[in-house]
C-alpha cells in the first residue's frame, strides 16, 4: 500500500506525483514515475494520467474549485462506484470522521487543502460506499500550481487503512486479554498459596509446585486454542495420563465436549490434580487393580462433574480434613460451585456441581 509521496516539477511547469516506500512495490513505482518526467509538452498531460491510472493507489485529481477532473481504476474501486467528472471534492459516496460522525464533502481534506491552497496531512477518515461497506483511509490532498505558482488544482491520494486499524484493535484486544489474564493467573496463584498447607517445607513445596504446573498445562491449552477454551476433556485426560501409562483401562472418561473459561478450567484442573493425588496415596490408584471414572455433563447453564474410584483398598471418611481437601474446597466455592463426598467402601465418590458455565 502506498504510504507516502512528493511532487515534482516536470517541464512547462507541470507537476507529475512521485511515490515513494521502502517496499519493493513502491521502488517499482519510483521507476515507472521516474522514467515519465522527461516527457514532451504536447503528451505529458495524458503520460501523467496514464501513470496515475496505472497505480495501485486510489488517485483523483480536481480543478481549483474542487471539481473532479480524473480519477483512476482504483478509485472506482475504494469508492465502491464510478465518480462523475465534476463532482465536487471527493470521490467517496460518503464520508465520517474517525468517532463516527458525518463529514460534510465540503469540509473534507480536499475542500480544506483547496480552500487554504496547502496540503493536508496526519487526516484519517471513514468512507461509506453505496452498499454500505466502509473502510478507513488516510487522505493525502496536494495543491497543484504551475510555473508562476498560481493554484490550478489538487491532487490526492487516498490509502486505505482499513487491516492497519482492524490489526491495531486486535493488538488491543490481545493487549487487554494479556493483562486480564495476567492479573487472573496472578490471583488464582495467590489463592493457591493461600490454600496450600503442609506438615513440613518440603511437603509444602511439592504440593505448590505440583498445583502450579496444573496451572501451566491449562495455560497451554489455552494457548494451543488461540484462548477460544480449554476443553474439559483434554484438561482431565491430561491430569490422568501418568496412571493410565502402562494400562490405560484404569482411567475413564466420559462426556460430552466442551469449553471452558479460564477460571472454570483451573479450578477442574486443581481439583482433579488434588483427587489424582490423593488417589495415588490412599485410593484406588494405590492398588494395581483400582481405577478411575470421570465423567461430567451439562444442564442448562450447569456443569456437573462426577469422580469415582473402585478396585482399590477399602476407604473410610477421614477423621481429619486433609490439606488437598481444602484447597479443592477452596477453589470450587470461588466460582460459587458445590462438592459433595461419599466414603464407599469400594472408593470415594465426589460430584462437582458448578452454576452458570456460560457466563
Amino acid at each position: 500500500m502506498v504510504s507516502n509521496y512528493r511532487l515534482k516539477t516536470c517541464g512547462h511547469g507541470r507537476v507529475m506525483l512521485n511515490l515513494f516506500d521502502d517496499s519493493e512495490e513502491e521502488a517499482e513505482i519510483e521507476k515507472i514515475l521516474a522514467h515519465h518526467t522527461a516527457i514532451s509538452a504536447d503528451t505529458d498531460e495524458q503520460q501523467f494520467r496514464d501513470v496515475l491510472q496505472a497505480l495501485p493507489a486510489a488517485i483523483y485529481t480536481t480543478d481549483a474549485e474542487g471539481r473532479i477532473t480524473f480519477f483512476n481504476e482504483a478509485c472506482i474501486e475504494f469508492a465502491g462506484h464510478v465518480p462523475a467528472i465534476g463532482d465536487m471534492w471527493c470521490v467517496s459516496w460518503k464520508l465520517f470522521r474517525p468517532d463516527g460522525t458525518p463529514l460534510p464533502h465540503g469540509e473534507c481534506p480536499m475542500a480544506v487543502a483547496l480552500r487554504e491552497n496547502r496540503p493536508v496531512r496526519n487526516m484519517e477518515a471513514i468512507a461509506e460506499r453505496p452498499d454500505g461497506s466502509r473502510i478507513c483511509f488516510m487522505p493525502y490532498p496536494t495543491p497543484l500550481r504551475d510555473a508562476e505558482g498560481r493554484l490550478i488544482g489538487a491532487v490526492n491520494m487516498l490509502v486505505d487503512t482499513t487491516m492497519r486499524k482492524q490489526a491495531e484493535e486486535r493488538m488491543m484486544r490481545l493487549a487487554w486479554e494479556v493483562d486480564h489474564r495476567a492479573n487472573n493467573l496472578l490471583a488464582v496463584i495467590q489463592a493457591i498459596l493461600r490454600l496450600t498447607k503442609a506438615d513440613t517445607a518440603q511437603e509444602f513445596q511439592a504440593a505448590f509446585q505440583g498445583r502450579l504446573s496444573v496451572l501451566a498445562n491449562v495455560q497451554r491449552l489455552f494457548s494451543v486454542s488461540r484462548w477460544t477454551g480449554a476443553n474439559i476433556r483434554a484438561i482431565i485426560e491430561q491430569e490422568l495420563k501418568p496412571y493410565a501409562v502402562h494400562d490405560s483401562r484404569r482411567v475413564a472418561i466420559d462426556g460430552g465436549d466442551l469449553r471452558l473459561t479460564a477460571t472454570l478450567a483451573q479450578a477442574i484442573a486443581v481439583s482433579v490434580h488434588e483427587l489424582a493425588t490423593n488417589a495415588a496415596k490412599y485410593g484406588s490408584l494405590s492398588s494395581p487393580s483400582g481405577k478411575i471414572a470421570v465423567s461430567w455433563r451439562t444442564d442448562n447453564a450447569n456443569l456437573s462433574l462426577r469422580w469415582q474410584e473402585s478396585g482399590g483398598p477399602k476407604v473410610a471418611a477421614p477423621t481429619r480434613t486433609g490439606f488437598g481437601v481444602g484447597a479443592v474446597d477452596g477453589v470450587v466455592r470461588t466460582l460459587s460451585g458445590t462438592i459433595t463426598r461419599q466414603w464407599e467402601p469400594e472408593g470415594l465418590i465426589c460430584e462437582f456441581c458448578f452454576p452458570d458455565i456460560a457466563a
